[in-house]
């Protein structure tokens, strides 16, 4: 399949018209892209059609095998909502499409310093860190009205906005250069049970290398990145599936935590 504009911008009105109308999607909404190049004009599609301020960019994993088949351990995807986080115990209600898929992952937040240099598509770890003002703990709202998304895989998350629903934003890391936060061990639970525990160290080159990832994707892409944009760099903990009504809370090392409360999106 060779993706024509008009097909890209026809799949992107379906996913953007379910997540209008807050509804699901059985299958995906038109014939399945055979490239993460064809996937990326589809979400760039919905960007322009969407309207809304892109105030970040999630990026998200690409696991064996499948790294091996598109080349690229990393995805990519817009960030259009953020809420600061409450104090714990009264989390902000995050909207997830109950009739697609929802979760929420535990992640740490990168706050962008200032726009990468034209014309630079390859950038070192340190370049990178260089770009970075500030680092916080956060949720990413991982949501979409394609319920199979993530069995689907890359393609299909990477054309509905990187199967992101929105941010939570917790506090920032002190000092975070010298923090030694990508080896802090990070731990999520719904309702109160523990579904997983993780370090973002254990992602290749850690969340730095996400923002390394971004800079670069986004350098050939053609998108400026602008200073004060977030990077949502990786579910530290893995994917769990949640569901409307649940609490979700990220606990990482030093007594850094944030929580929300899952609720129903409602069509706009």
């Amino acid at each position: 399949m060779n993706l024509l504009k008009n097909d890209a911008a026809e799949i992107a009105g379906r996913f953007l018209s379910a997540r209008r109308g807050a509804g699901g999607l059985a299958d995906y909404p038109g014939e399945f892209p055979e490239t993460l190049e064809e996937a990326y004009a589809i979400q760039d599609a919905a960007i322009t059609a969407w309207g809304k301020t892109v105030i970040g960019w999630k990026v998200g994993r690409v696991l064996p095998p499948l790294s091996d088949r598109f080349g690229t351990d990393r995805l990519a995807g817009p960030i259009f909502v953020s809420e600061d986080a409450s104090p714990i115990g009264s989390g902000p209600g995050m909207p997830v499409f109950a009739k697609g898929f929802a979760a929420g992952e535990a992640e740490f937040l990168l706050r962008i310093a200032a726009t990468p240099p034209a014309g630079k598509t390859s950038f070192t770890l340190e370049e990178a860190a260089d770009l970075i003002e500030a680092v916080h703990v956060g949720i990413e709202i991982a949501s979409s009205p394609l319920g199979a998304i993530n069995k689907l895989g890359p393609i299909a998350v990477v054309s509905d906005f990187g199967n992101n629903n929105g941010l939570v934003i917790g506090r920032a890391v002190e000092d975070w250069r010298s923090s030694g936060f990508e080896d802090w061990l990070v731990t999520t639970r719904i309702d109160g049970e523990v579904i997983g525990t993780g370090r973002a160290s254990s992602f290749p080159n850690g969340a730095i290398g996400s923002a390394r990832f971004l800079f670069e994707l986004m350098a050939k892409r053609g998108i400026r990145l602008e200073p004060g944009q977030w990077i949502s760099s990786g579910a530290v903990t893995g994917v769990h599936d949640a569901k409307a009504g649940q609490t979700v809370e990220a606990v990482f090392a030093e007594g850094y935590k944030v929580s929300c409360v899952l609720t129903a999106a409602q069509p706009q």
